[in-house]
């Protein structure tokens, strides 16, 4: 997911975009992590020393990176995989319950890109449809622009419950 953003940012909009990855062994449900720097500018160092917004998929995830996060960061959840969230008032939408009910779990990441498109702007909408319809097999694409479409759809839901 962190690679199809930095595409959306850097390949298919006029950013400059620095994607790093770990994955190590807790890859599985445990604290992978993906960090983007998305900048009007060339980027100086490719590590983000405070995030603006942490998406976390896992408890163990949410409860190793929250400390790295702004006091103002949008932080995004799936909250049926991140129970506790302590001082914290995360975005919650149901990524994993979504791919479910589309009968593909793989598509989770899919439809919390839709998600974090929608409620950060950080990418239009149409630079994230065209980073995954270039980054997926050419058998999905329709598939995963209807995850992408679940997950914009579910981030208008969350933001018209939070109001």
């Amino acid at each position: 997911a962190g690679v199809i953003l930095g595409k959306a940012a850097s390949v298919f909009s006029d950013f400059y975009a620095v994607q790093t990855q770990s994955y190590g062994p807790e890859a599985r449900g445990g604290a992978s992590r993906s960090e983007i720097i998305i900048s009007d500018e060339p980027i100086g160092f490719p590590g983000v020393m405070e995030a603006d917004i942490l998406v976390a998929m896992s408890q163990p995830a949410f409860d190793k990176y929250t400390t790295d996060v702004k006091e103002d960061a949008t932080i995004i959840v799936d909250p049926s995989l991140v129970i506790d969230t302590g001082k914290f008032n995360p975005i919650g939408i149901e990524f994993t319950a979504l791919a479910d009910d589309m009968g593909r779990k793989i598509v989770a990441n899919i439809i919390m890109l839709g998600s974090l498109t929608r409620l950060t702007g950080v990418v239009s909408e149409e630079a994230m449809t065209n980073a995954v319809i270039d980054s997926v097999p050419p058998r999905t694409i329709d598939l995963n622009k209807r995850a992408l479409e679940t997950g914009i759809r579910a981030a208008e839901e969350a933001l018209a419950q939070k109001k």
